[in-house]
């Protein structure tokens, strides 16, 4: 055996982890998502357990259909919340938007905050420090502007808390879109993609996660007050890492809700969805550096080719083969069947494109240290934020 033949059969082998990743979130997908054909006294107890809510919704401009997404949690069928929003000052745009919502919900008890004391470099978690202070409801439940939800949302994530151990609850979500191509390779990203990474770190984390994601992070007054509250990681680049981290860290369990949220996506283009994707794997980055690194294992159309290039013969067909069994499959698993997405069925021809997309944004992901935040600019420094002036 030549040393080149070493070389390539190790390739070979490696070539194959992709697929050995679809399998293990196409399990996971079917362990979360599964039905529940028969309830149990204590699945019962949980569904009526529904203590008071504050929503905490941190704003700065306007997202594609603002109302409508602000309107989504106000049609909770859930007996007692309150939902806060928080701008920076007086010329944001949203207030406008804010205002009507309290008008057409009259209701509803909704609070209109205008700005917050600069405790660190992160505006989103300054405005969650004083919305949690002023939150009259022990659980909180934080919630992005551009988040859209069902009207079982609030009760979906409340029942888990029946659980004195449980610390947290987080959510998947899945893309609502205008039609335009770049959203909707952002869109499939997030249930074909995304969504089975977060995925498979749950199953091979014995059912729990170390972090939370952005879109809804619910927690107590209590759980956070042990971890140093808000203020704890005002100046930290990812928010939603840091908080079921640290939760995880004091030994608390932060659970993955089965029920997905949607996220409205922008009317953009490729250089929009670039830099998006980029910031998102920036996180990744930033926050858990070995995770990032490993997604090289998760990218499955790479190796797929590289494995077609040098597999002798016939055994060149495997990969491609298996590329289009597996990664179809973990898609409609996770994505179609698990939390909905039809998208998958109808645009299934464009996860290679995707894949493509995804492994050019990761590579690219590897050398920026500043990062564009809404109209900030920052370095990131261990894995803290320090504002470009």
């Amino acid at each position: 055996m030549t040393p080149w033949t070493a070389v390539r059969d190790v390739l070979l082998v490696i070539a194959l982890a992709p697929y050995a990743y679809y399998i293990l979130a196409t399990v996971a997908a079917r362990k979360l998502f599964r039905p529940r054909t028969i309830a149990s006294p204590a699945s019962s107890a949980d569904a009526q357990f529904a203590p008071p809510i504050s929503i905490l919704k941190p704003i700065r401009g306007l997202d594609r259909e603002t109302y409508e997404n602000f309107a989504s949690f106000c049609e909770q069928d859930y007996p007692e919340f309150e939902i806060l929003f928080c701008v920076s000052d007086e010329s944001d745009p949203a207030i406008d938007v804010i205002e009507e919502v309290i008008a057409a919900f009259p209701q509803r008890s909704i609070r209109l905050l205008v700005g917050s004391e600069p405790i660190g470099a992160s505006d989103k978690v300054n405005k969650l420090c004083r919305m949690a202070r002023e939150a009259h409801c022990e659980l909180l439940l934080v919630s992005d502007s551009d988040v859209r939800v069902d009207q079982g949302f609030l009760r979906s994530v409340a029942a888990p808390f029946a659980d004195s151990n449980l610390g947290g609850v987080t959510c998947l979500y899945r893309g609502l879109t205008d039609g335009s191509l770049a959203a909707e390779i952002e869109a499939i990203g997030n249930s074909a993609d995304f969504a089975p990474g977060v995925l498979a770190a749950w199953l091979l984390n014995g059912k729990k996660l170390d972090f939370m994601l952005g879109a809804v992070m619910a927690t107590t007054k209590q759980h956070l007050a042990a971890i140093g509250g808000f203020e704890a990681f005002a100046d930290y680049f990812c928010d939603d890492y840091e908080l079921g981290n640290r939760l995880a860290a004091h030994g608390f369990r932060v659970a993955l809700s089965p029920t997905p949220v949607s996220i409205v996506y922008p009317h953009q283009g490729l250089a929009a969805a670039f830099r998006h994707q980029l910031r998102w794997n920036l996180s990744i980055r930033f926050s858990r550096p070995w995770s990032h690194a490993g997604l090289i294992f998760s990218q499955g159309l790479f190796w797929t080719i590289l494995g077609t290039c040098l597999a002798p013969g016939w055994y060149a067909l495997m990969y491609p083969t298996a590329y289009a069994l597996f990664r179809t499959d973990a898609a409609l698993s996770v994505g179609a069947r698990g939390m909905g997405d039809q998208r998958i069925r109808r645009k299934g021809w464009l996860l290679p494109i995707r894949d493509a997309f995804g492994f050019f944004v990761w590579v690219a992901s590897f050398f920026p240290r500043r990062i564009q935040w809404r109209d900030r600019e920052f370095i990131v420094r261990n894995k803290k934020l320090t504002p470009v002036r």
